[in-house]
């Protein structure tokens, strides 16, 4: 049986100081958001490797010329227009933008901070594809237990949850990798791996970059850097050996239920 990896990364501003009362400039967040891009350029240059970046348009309208050089490999999806304000319109708008700049057809998307959309108002925008579930508890964010924990179809939309790991539901996403052992996310990981035949993992390019200074909580920032980039090598060179890294809407092809 095939078995694939979802390699994703929500490619947007650094705004995430502004959660927590403290200022940062909007130049100062796209700044952050392109070095921790650049960070990780030599993944996304493993020829190996191929993973879907949810952009918002706002980041996209900013460095164009990278956008289009990374659609030349990878999967250019929506994060929106911008990552902390959204109305209905922002669906069609950021799509069509993201479409302009990468000059190939954008069909998924993941709402910034996974917060709820409705299905209908992302199929009028002509979206294939919503991964904008993460199908656990997270405290103060969102109880997603009733869930489906594996892709689905809802009311003709397939929606990509983030991999929770089976019975638990353990999330398996950019937090969990910062603050679980290694060895017990890795563990985790292949379980679901098994179990699913893929794995849908997020992060987002700003945690590979030094951002201790932004007021952040420490579950949130560390580790960062290289450390961290370096954590997140191993795991694609693990991972490597159990299945193919390909694009969300590949694997939506391939496998989608609708």
């Amino acid at each position: 049986m095939n078995r694939y990896v979802l390699l994703s990364f929500d490619v947007e501003e650094f705004d995430m100081p502004l959660e927590y009362n403290f200022s940062i400039s909007p130049g100062e967040q796209m700044r952050v958001g392109k070095n921790g891009l650049d960070a990780i350029d030599p993944l996304l240059s493993d020829p190996s490797i191929v993973s879907t970046l949810f952009t918002t348009a706002n980041f996209a309208m900013h460095y164009p010329v990278n956008i289009r050089q990374l659609a030349g490999r990878h999967e250019i999806a929506s994060h929106t227009f911008y990552h902390s304000e959204f109305v209905d319109e922002h669906l069609l708008q950021s799509k069509e933008k993201l479409e302009e700049i990468a000059g190939k057809p954008v069909t998924g998307l993941r709402m910034p901070r996974m917060r709820k959309v409705e299905m209908d108002e992302v199929k009028k925008a002509g979206y294939r594809y919503d991964s904008s579930i993460n199908p656990t508890w997270l405290p103060g964010r969102y109880n997603n237990f009733h869930l489906p924990r594996t892709v689905y179809n809802d009311g003709g939309m397939t929606r990509v949850p983030a991999s929770v790991s089976p019975l638990i539901r353990v999330p398996l996403f950019w937090l969990s990798f910062k603050n679980l052992p290694y060895a017990v996310f890795k563990m985790l990981a292949l379980q679901t791996l098994k179990k699913d035949g893929y794995l849908c993992l997020y992060f987002h390019p700003w945690e590979f970059t030094d951002i201790d200074n932004y007021g952040l909580p420490n579950f949130t920032k560390k580790p960062d850097g290289y450390q961290l980039l370096e954590r997140l090598h191993r795991l694609v060179r693990d991972l490597k050996k159990e299945a193919s890294f390909i694009a969300m809407n590949e694997f939506v092809n391939e496998k989608s239920p609708a």
